[in-house]
């Protein structure tokens, strides 16, 4: 899995907690500690999952969930309110100004696991399938194989991620920076070249003779998985349900 959550919560050792555990599920994670620099961040990019405590310096977490349900690139962002509170009257009001969900402290780590599993696969389906496929080309997040028209392609871990990547949003224009983000990781400085040394070798890795090249180089902007390739299906591919962006 490769959804990407930001957690927003002022006690460092749950954070830490937070991210540990999430990281394992196999999902991308970022921790903020103030209210309103999370503010800030989610205007720049919008993640699958927030998990918000409810009390927060700067910002507090219920202020934060208002504003974000006013903006049309948040409106429909995926929210669990995690907070001490638990009267009945105070989850009512963190539900009112639009949390999907709500935990409360101490609370169970598998049941919080579960409970962002569940909101992940009513929201971003495709973020969880273990299957994608694109065009003649599958990819199994459990077993990480990837083949193209029944072949079996030799990928390197970084190149798995980027055609997994991809294969999330087909059609959709990635820069080298937001692929930096989205395969290496925040924490982890490498150059934006690195990204064009790695789709070079996934390219070589999954076209052969006269295959249609599924990357396209959009210049001046990034890398994306072509949109009419991933919408065609080879009839020598084997016969899977197609995963689109909207999936």
């Amino acid at each position: 899995m490769s959804a990407r959550i930001v957690v927003v919560e002022d006690e460092e050792a749950l954070g830490i907690l937070l991210r540990y555990n999430l990281e394992a599920e196999g999902y991308v994670v970022d921790v903020i500690d103030r209210g309103d620099e999370a503010d800030i961040r989610l205007k720049e990019e919008v993640p699958d999952l927030l998990i918000l405590d409810w009390m927060l310096p700067g910002l507090s977490g219920v202020e934060l969930c208002r504003r974000l349900r006013q903006r049309e690139e948040t409106e429909r962002l995926p929210i669990l309110m995690l907070t001490a509170r638990g009267e009945e009257s105070e989850r009512v009001r963190g539900l009112s100004v639009g949390a999907d969900d709500y935990v409360v402290k101490p609370f169970s780590t598998p049941e919080l696991i579960a409970r962002v599993r569940a909101m992940l696969r009513r929201s971003k389906p495709e973020k969880i399938s273990s299957q994608l496929v694109a065009g003649d080309i599958d990819l199994d997040r459990e077993t990480h194989r990837v083949r193209r028209a029944g072949r079996e392609l030799k990928l390197g871990p970084t190149e798995f991620k980027l055609m997994e990547f991809f294969m999330q949003s087909p059609g959709r224009v990635f820069s080298r920076e937001q692929l930096l983000d989205g395969v290496w990781g925040r924490d982890i400085y490498v150059d934006e070249r690195t990204v064009d040394v790695h789709v070079g070798r996934l390219r070589k890795a999954i076209n052969r003779g006269r295959e249609r090249d599924p990357i396209r180089t959009v210049r001046g902007a990034g890398y994306a998985l072509d949109e009419q390739f991933s919408a065609a299906r080879s009839p020598a591919a084997p016969a899977r349900a197609r995963l689109s962006a909207g999936a």
